[in-house]
């Protein structure tokens, strides 16, 4: 039997995954590594680390391979990330994350120098903080002597492939997150970095997702107990990869995915390179050769951890069940899930969260349903967004918050397209180990491999009536918020 790898390197840990032909899981092990913020607004972590977390992930999922053939690797992760390295390939410093805020001062100077619009004409998105490139500007402004032995800047999921090959590679789905990439000819925007004072030169080497990177270096195939020459695959970022592990891709018109994680995903395929206008959602290239729509809602589970630590003595399973006795609009208690900031549509990283309305009646259910359709309402704006662009028939849910009948039928109401449960093994490093079955050889084309790999699915809880009705209301509060917090800079 023929098996790939699966690696996700996202923002907790280090997920690898190995499946069969048939995108079935064999093994599977982790190891985790620090998150670090030095400053207010500054995330971090040390690529060591996440070298260190590869080899024990190797380590762990070789030993019961005896006898079976891998015939490919696959890379996922966190997207936006930095990883400076130096012409040894060393880091020079620590990888600034996503959820990095430190470059407001570097996107705003891009939008000074390009206008927005000309931005997204160009990369599918605005200038972002948590993009690639404003902390590439970041360094140069803030460390000139750093910037001077500046050689590569990698994705933390290329930077996994560079150890494992010597290869300096990407491919277009994370590439597509940088704020450099030409989005509709797929190529390093040379105009705009020279307009910047960069080259191109400091960043690596474009591709398709299921191409082969490079074999396997001899250290890391003794780590792994593998052959050297081992084919690793460029693989995607993470969104893309995790759409790939659910099924979803232009091969199947109408169909999205909707991730109720730490952040809450819209991901909706698209065949074509339709920006929003105005950059409110963002517009990446997918690893299946087309494109997607993205809309990231900061705090979603997120949200629903941080109230569980105000209430440490109970369960989950008891706050949501307080919170299903309570009526739709929680007698007019109502949540903005602003505890990070906010990506889409608002892409505004100082704006923070609020309970409007709070009345001697409510208990803790009410708080507890407040936040539930909070997230669900941000979701909801999120499609509105998307809707004039591409039109979702339905979305398959995911990640932990997908769990709750509860929160899937308030978020089935807020986007008003109906949700279906996937069943089985899934996830971003799955998706990073199909594009490896493609790489490997096992299939010609991803789409044979998406479809011998298809997981099943079932219908969630139909959509609440009434959610809609909210959404007018949830805007007009997220907007004087934002005013508030735009005339405190």
């Amino acid at each position: 039997m023929k098996l790939v790898i699966g690696l996700d390197l996202g923002t907790s840990g280090l997920k690898g995954v190995v499946v069969d032909e048939r995108g079935r899981k064999v093994a599977e092990a982790r190891a985790s590594y620090p998150l670090h913020a030095p400053q207010p607004g500054w995330v971090e972590q040390d690529p060591r680390d996440w070298a260190e977390a590869l080899r024990a992930v190797l380590k762990a999922l070789t030993p019961g391979l005896e006898g079976q053939e891998v015939v490919g690797i696959g890379l996922t992760g966190q997207m936006h990330g930095a990883v400076f390295l130096d012409r040894e390939g060393e880091p020079l410093l620590p990888a600034p994350l996503w959820n990095d805020q430190r470059t407001a001062r570097e996107a705003a100077e891009m939008e000074a120098l390009m206008s927005r619009a000309e931005l997204i004409r160009r990369t599918g998105n605005p200038a972002v903080t948590g993009f690639q490139l404003p902390k590439v500007l970041w360094l140069k402004r803030n460390h000139p002597e750093l910037f001077r032995r500046l050689y590569k800047v990698l994705l933390p999921k290329d930077y996994l492939g560079f150890l494992l090959t010597g290869a300096y590679a990407t491919e277009y789905s994370d590439a597509s997150g940088v704020g450099a990439m030409d989005i509709t000819r797929r190529v390093w925007d040379g105009e705009l970095l020279g307009a910047l004072g960069l080259s191109s030169d400091f960043f690596p080497e474009l591709g398709p997702s299921h191409r082969v990177v490079g074999g396997l270096r001899r250290e890391w195939a003794e780590v792994a107990g593998l052959p050297t020459g081992v084919p690793v695959v460029a693989g995607a970022g993470d969104n893309a990869a995790a759409a790939l592990g659910l099924g979803v891709g232009r091969h199947r018109k109408g169909v999205g995915s909707l991730s109720l994680g730490t952040s809450g995903v819209l991901f909706l395929p698209l065949e074509s390179p339709t920006p929003d206008p105005e950059g409110r959602v963002h517009l990446f290239c997918h690893a299946d050769g087309g494109y997607h729509l993205l809309g990231v809602t900061l705090s979603a589970a997120g949200s629903l951890e941080w109230l569980k630590g105000l209430f440490p003595e109970v369960s989950l399973e008891i706050l949501l069940k307080e919170a299903e006795g309570v009526p739709l609009g929680a007698m007019g208690l109502r949540f903005l899930p602003f505890l990070s900031g906010e990506r889409s549509p608002y892409l505004e990283p100082k704006v923070r969260g609020a309970f409007v309305g709070l009345a001697l009646p409510h208990g803790r259910g009410h708080v507890v349903r407040a936040v539930l359709e909070g997230v669900a309402l941000s979701l909801g704006v999120v499609y509105r967004v998307m809707r004039p662009l591409a039109e979702a028939e339905v979305f398959l849910a995911t990640g932990g918050g997908s769990a709750s009948d509860l929160w899937l039928s308030l978020v089935g109401g807020a986007v008003g397209v109906p949700l279906r449960r996937v069943v089985g093994e899934e996830g971003a490093a799955r998706g990073a180990a199909l594009l490896a079955l493609v790489g490997g050889g096992v299939y010609a084309a991803l789409e044979e491999a998406l479809e011998a790999a298809r997981l099943e699915e079932r219908p969630a809880p139909p959509p609440l009536e009434g959610m809609g009705t909210l959404l007018a209301e949830y805007e007009a509060l997220a907007e004087l918020l934002l005013v508030h917090y735009r005339r405190r800079e």
